[in-house]
C-alpha cells in the first residue's frame, strides 16, 4: 500500500498495533522528549502525543514512525515481520527504479498560510527534547529541501533547526553534507541569502529519501517516489521557486543569511552522546508558514540506538556503501550497518578476503566523506546480518597483531563523532580502523579450521534426521 501522507500511515500502525495514542496532557518542555526516548529503548510504538501543555487542541507530536524494521516494513507496503535482509533488498530494488515527482497547484499543506507580521513559529509545540539541548527544535524528523543556484537540482536531506525568536531558526547542516556544501561553495561564495524549506510531517518514505545517502546532483524526489511506487505530489512554496511534498502538515519556508551565524546547541545526537556545545549555527529568516489544518509536527528524541535515524540509516548507508564497493570490483557478498552502531560500524562480507582485499576495502571507503569508524570484513561463510555470527568471527579470525589496519583522513571526518576527541572533531579530523574477520588466503586448505557448527562439521544425512526427528522440538 501507498500512503499518501502521514496521516495515512498512522492509520495502518494504528491497525498493526504499532503506536500509542497519548490522550492525557503532556508537557513539550523534556516530558515528550523523555516518553519517546523511554519507547525506542524499549523497542516500543511509536507514539501520538494529542495534547500538550499550553496548547489548544489540535496541535499534535508524532514520533518514532521509523523507529523499529517493523515500522520501516509497514511504511513499505510490506508484511510487519518481514525480516533485516529484505528489507535491506526491497529498499536496494526500489533505489534503482526512481519515478519523478508531479506538479500540482495545491495541496493540504496549503490550508493555512502564514506571512509577514502573522509568521509566529510558536504557534507549533516544538518541543524541548533533551535536558541541556540548547533550546526548542523543530526540526529533527524533517525534510530540508535547498537548491543549487547553478542547475534545477534540489536537495533533500534531514538536518536539525533550533527555534531561536518567532521568525528565526539556527540550523546545523555539516560543512560535508550536501546541503552545506551548496551553501558554502555556492551562496556564501556570492554573499547570496540561500532559499530553503523546513518540511515537517511528509509521508515517512519521504523523510527516509531525505535520510539517504544519495549521489549529489540526484533528486531525492523521484527516489521518494521509487521508495513509494508512486510519484510524490509536489506544490511551489509561496516566497521561493523550491518545491515541497503536498501532503506535508507543516512547511517552514525560509532564507539562510551567507556569513551570519546564530547560536545553536548543543544538542543530543544520534551518536548516542552530546558531543557537541554552543556553536555558530546558520541564521535562517523564515519568510512564510504553511500548515494542514490541525497539523501533526513529527519529532525524534535522537540518542542511543536504535531509533528512526539508526534504524533508517542502517538501510540507506548499506546500502550506498555495498554499491560503492561493487564499482570498485569488491566481490561483496552483503553489507550490514547495525543500527546499534549509530553508523559507526559496517560489517562487510567477501567472496573471498585476506589482508589485500582488507586494505582495499578501507581505501575505497575512507577516499571521500567517512563516518563509519569501525569495518568488519568477514568470509562468504559469515552471514553478516546475524551479529552473533560476527562476533564470533571478529573474536577468533581476526588477529590483534596483523588483523587490524588503520588510516587517518584530516578534513572528511565526522564531528558527532564520540570517541573523537574535541580538536579532532572541531578540525574534522579522525580515523578508521578496519578488521579483517577472513582467513588468509595463504593458507593451505587444511590449515583452515573446520568449524563445530550444525552445518559445517555434520554429514548433510545426520542433518536431515534431526531436523525431520527433532526440528519441531528446537522452535
Amino acid at each position: 500500500m501507498v500512503y499518501k501522507d502521514l496521516r495515512q500511515f498512522m492509520q495502518a500502525l494504528e491497525t498493526t498495533g504499532d503506536i500509542l495514542k497519548v490522550g492525557q496532557e503532556v508537557d513539550w518542555d523534556l516530558e515528550a522528549g523523555a516518553i519517546n526516548r523511554w519507547f525506542y529503548e524499549q523497542a516500543g510504538p511509536a507514539v501520538h502525543f494529542e495534547k500538550l501543555k499550553d496548547y489548544e487542541s489540535g496541535y499534535s507530536i508524532f514520533a518514532g514512525s521509523l523507529g523499529t524494521y517493523r515500522r520501516v516494513a509497514i511504511a513499505m507496503g510490506l508484511p510487519p515481520e518481514t525480516s533485516i535482509r529484505d528489507l535491506y533488498h526491497e529498499y536496494e530494488r526500489r533505489l534503482h527504479n526512481p519515478i519523478d515527482p508531479i506538479i500540482v497547484s495545491t495541496g493540504p499543506c496549503k490550508e493555512n498560510i502564514l506571512l509577514g507580521d502573522d509568521i509566529d513559529v510558536f504557534r507549533f509545540p516544538a518541543p524541548m527534547i533533551h535536558d541541556g539541548d540548547g533550546g526548542r527544535y523543530i526540526g529533527t524528523w524533517d525534510l530540508v529541501v535547498c537548491r543549487d543556484p547553478d542547475s534545477d537540482w534540489m536537495n533533500w536531506g534531514m538536518y536539525r533547526f533550533m527555534v531561536h525568536d518567532r521568525d528565526v531558526l539556527a540550523g546545523f547542516p555539516l560543512p560535508t553534507s550536501h546541503m552545506g556544501a551548496l551553501l558554502l561553495n555556492k551562496y556564501v561564495p556570492r554573499n547570496q541569502p540561500m532559499p530553503m524549506a523546513l518540511v515537517i510531517g511528509a509521508d515517512p518514505l519521504c523523510h527516509m529519501a531525505a535520510l539517504s545517502t544519495y549521489k549529489m546532483g540526484l533528486s531525492e524526489a523521484s527516489l521518494a517516489g521509487g521508495l513509494r511506487r508512486k510519484p510524490v505530489e509536489l506544490v511551489k512554496c509561496e516566497t521561493n521557486d523550491l518545491l515541497v511534498p503536498a501532503n506535508a502538515e507543516i512547511v517552514i519556508e525560509g532564507q539562510i543569511l551567507p556569513n551570519v551565524t546564530i547560536p545553536e546547541g548543543p544538542f543530543g545526537e544520534y551518536s548516542g552522546y552530546r558531543t557537541g556545545k554552543v556553536t555558530g549555527g546558520e541564521y535562517c529568516k523564515i519568510t512564510a508558514i504553511t500548515y494542514r489544518t490541525n497539523p501533526i509536527l513529527t519529532m525524534i528524541s535522537l540518542g542511543m540506538p536504535p531509533d528512526d535515524n539508526a534504524v533508517t540509516v542502517s538501510m540507506t548507508a548499506a546500502i550506498t556503501i555495498k554499491e560503492r564497493l561493487q564499482r570498485h570490483n569488491i566481490p561483496v557478498t552483503d553489507v550490514y550497518v547495525p543500527a546499534e552502531g549509530a553508523v559507526f560500524t559496517v560489517v562487510v562480507g567477501v567472496e573471498k578476503g585476506g589482508k589485500d582485499m582488507v586494505r582495499r576495502i578501507l581505501e575505497v571507503l575512507t577516499e571521500r566523506r567517512v563516518f563509519a569508524s569501525k569495518i568488519i570484513v568477514v568470509d562468504k561463510d559469515v552471514d553478516p546480518f546475524d551479529m552473533k555470527q560476527v562476533i564470533h568471527a571478529f573474536s577468533v579470525k581476526c588477529h590483534p597483531g596483523r588483523g587490524i589496519f588503520v588510516t587517518e583522513y584530516p578534513g572528511r571526518g565526522n564531528p558527532i563523532t564520540p570517541c573523537f576527541s574535541e580538536e579532532e572533531r572541531e578540525k574534522l579530523e579522525g580515523a578508521t580502523a578496519i578488521f579483517d574477520c577472513t582467513w588468509p588466503l595463504e593458507w593451505e586448505p587444511g590449515e583452515i579450521p573446520i568449524k563445530s557448527s550444525f552445518l559445517d562439521i555434520y554429514p548433510k544425512s545426520i542433518q536431515e534426521k534431526v531436523l525431520r526427528d527433532w526440528g519441531a522440538v528446537s522452535k
